[in-house]
Parts: C-alpha cells; sequence; structure tokens
C-alpha cells in the first residue's frame, strides 16, 4: 500500500494507492511481449517505437477518448524524448523555414496570396523584408506550426 500526499486549493490530500503488484506483473509480461515498449536506447528500439506510434495513430487518430490514447501518448513521449537526444536540429531563419515548408507542401507563391502579397513574399524570401508578428501568425496557422519558427 503506498500513500500519495499533493495539495488541493492550499489543503493537504492524502490518498492512499493500491497496486496488485502480481496483476500488474502478468499484464505486463504479456504486454511487454506484444509491444517491447521500454526507454528507447538504440536506433532498433527507436524504428520499433516509431512503427508502434504510426499503427496506435491510425487506429486512433486524434480521439482523445480512444481507449489507446493514453498509450499513443506514452510512446509519442519515448519518441520525443529519444529525437531531442539525438536529433539536435540547428536554428533556421525564418525565410528558410517558410521556403521549406512552401516546398513539402509543393506550393506556390500564388498559392499564398491570401496571406500575403506575391511581391512581399519574394522580398521575405529574398531576405529583404521581415516577417512581422502578425505574419507569422498567419503563417503558423496555415502551415500549423508554432509562429516562432518565422520569428528571427
Amino acid at each position: 500500500m503506498e500513500q500519495e500526499i499533493y495539495f488541493r486549493k492550499g489543503v493537504v490530500m492524502q490518498t492512499t494507492l493500491e497496486f496488485d503488484i502480481k496483476r500488474i506483473e502478468k499484464s505486463w509480461v504479456a504486454f511487454d511481449q506484444l509491444t517491447h515498449l521500454r526507454p528507447i536506447i538504440n536506433e532498433a528500439e527507436y524504428d520499433r517505437a516509431i512503427s508502434l506510434m504510426n499503427t496506435l495513430l491510425d487506429k486512433v487518430g486524434s480521439d482523445e477518448n480512444h481507449p489507446l490514447s493514453s498509450l499513443l501518448e506514452l510512446v509519442s513521449d519515448l519518441v520525443s524524448g529519444y529525437d531531442e537526444r539525438h536529433f539536435v536540429i540547428e536554428a533556421s531563419e525564418p525565410k528558410e523555414v517558410l521556403r521549406f515548408l512552401i516546398g513539402v507542401k509543393k506550393l506556390t507563391q500564388k498559392d499564398l496570396v491570401a496571406i500575403v502579397p506575391q511581391s512581399n513574399l519574394s522580398a521575405i524570401l529574398a531576405g529583404k523584408r521581415n516577417i512581422s508578428a502578425s505574419l507569422a501568425s498567419k503563417f503558423g496557422t496555415f502551415f500549423k506550426v508554432s509562429p516562432a519558427v518565422f520569428i528571427g
């Protein structure tokens, strides 16, 4: 039996947590045989975790109430942690981020005229004009990324 102490609205609260360790062990062994889920320490485990994450994404999608959504979150956290430790992404200039996203989405400058006039976009990509905070916000919404990547 384990006790947990925490604060809620300035009041000390105490709960008793009981774990059926034998059931957990039995379930874990079966779960581990299916997923081999564990902290990622090498590329083979990383590839396996990515595969599991993609399978879960296909099944769960964006349904936060799906029974496997918490497993997807756990696997995503493991993958993200490995990424942060092993794949350092160097900061890029905002115009390069924009150029990259335009290329990935296979867009032309004309495709963005609803967001920014084509002449202004050309100037931004040429490095003759900076991206304003309001334009960064629009780009962030359009490309579904943090507006911070467009601020230099």
